[in-house]
């Protein structure tokens, strides 16, 4: 298996990967269980593959993966160019968010919204990895993953094609349910501890708060992505 080619494991994962046609597989490891449930998968998209003993694969991935009998090597997806992406819809940005679990839950979480892409910077982000895959639980396959140099020069050039931006903030004095939904829209979403960097909230057209009445004021940033979203498209 090549370090260069996307490795993706669990059923929900592998299993929109068999079904993307977008996908160029490499080849499947996967345990006689695992094999047999997902068989009309495997036939369709003609994968090569090999029955291995579970405990290989947990010597390949490491204790801790959650692999459920199978690994997938494909060729990593084409991801569009900013001017590439729909208008249609809701874009999410994301400043410095770095834990693969919760960028991972917010693809997911932009999956079910029908959020047209998810933007993030080449640096101080998780590289594409099987955690990342796994917490995504399959949305990677249908949320196109954006990496661009600069968030604010993204932002800017966002705002060129016609997006309006508006940045989630604890403490802004706009409410989130006072934003026109309307696309095309890019929503900015922070680092938990830091939020959004100065340059970034200066590069917002507005910036809102979730309106929370409890005595904790913020959430998970995963978390945050989902109430945000809900709201926007209810």
């Amino acid at each position: 298996m090549s370090e260069e080619n996307d490795l993706i494991y669990g059923v929900h994962p592998v299993t929109e990967a068999l079904n993307n046609p977008r996908r160029k597989l490499v080849g499947l490891k996967a345990s006689k269980n695992a094999a047999d449930r997902l068989a009309d998968e495997i036939g369709r998209a003609r994968v090569p593959f090999e029955i291995v003993h579970p405990r290989e694969l947990d010597r390949r991935l490491g204790d801790d993966a959650v692999h459920q009998g199978l690994l997938l090597e494909a060729k990593p997806l084409a991801q569009p160019r900013l001017d590439q992406i729909e208008k249609s819809g809701i874009i999410v940005l994301l400043d410095q968010v770095t834990d693969p679990h919760n960028v991972g839950a917010i693809l997911r979480t932009c999956a079910a919204f029908r959020v047209t892409a998810l933007v993030t910077t080449a640096r101080h982000s998780p590289e594409g990895s099987g955690v990342l895959y796994k917490a995504a639980s399959g949305a990677y396959e249908h949320v196109p993953y954006v990496k661009v140099t600069n968030l604010s020069r993204a932002m800017a050039e966002l705002k060129d094609y016609g997006f309006r931006i508006a940045g989630l903030d604890s403490e802004a004095p706009g409410l989130l349910q006072d934003l026109d939904p309307a696309p095309p829209l890019a929503v900015v979403m922070g680092a938990e501890g830091k939020g959004l960097r100065q340059l970034t909230r200066d590069s917002c057209d507005q910036l809102v708060r979730l309106d929370l009445n409890g005595p904790i004021r913020s959430l998970n940033v995963s978390n945050a992505c989902a109430v945000a979203l809900y709201a926007l498209t209810r």
